[in-house]
């Protein structure tokens, strides 16, 4: 069984940052692809971004690109998302994923999840 637990939300302003972190334990964490997905309410779970377990991949939703930077720890079993330059639409509940095999950009591909945690951005 792999587990994630999730650390860092919390409120920020417009123009502000957070970093999330995700710890893994469990199984082998080197070959899972893992991703942070996010879901506001009156919403569907959405893409945020992801990255390959070889570290050569990383994919970003539009609406994040050039803001939001994953990364993964292997040392620490961590992986973390960046947040800078938030607007209001970035509130969210934000939950990590993680999957064997190859990195892909849908939800439901994914096998384990953390419980998420709040991020929200005020103006």
């Amino acid at each position: 069984q792999v587990q994630l637990v999730e650390s860092g939300g919390g409120l920020a302003q417009a123009g502000g940052s957070l970093r999330l972190s995700c710890a893994v334990s469990g199984r082998t964490f080197s070959y899972f692809a893992m991703g942070w997905f996010r879901q506001a309410p009156g919403k569907e779970r959405e893409f945020v971004a992801v990255v390959g377990w070889s570290g050569g991949s990383r994919l970003y939703a539009d609406s994040v690109k050039g803001r939001f930077t994953i990364s993964r720890d292997t040392t620490k079993n961590t992986v973390y998302l960046q947040m800078n330059s938030l607007k209001p639409e970035d509130t969210a509940v934000y939950s990590c994923a993680a999957k064997p095999g190859d990195l892909v950009i849908i939800p439901r591909a994914y096998e384990y999840w953390g419980q998420g945690t709040q991020v929200t951005v005020s103006s």
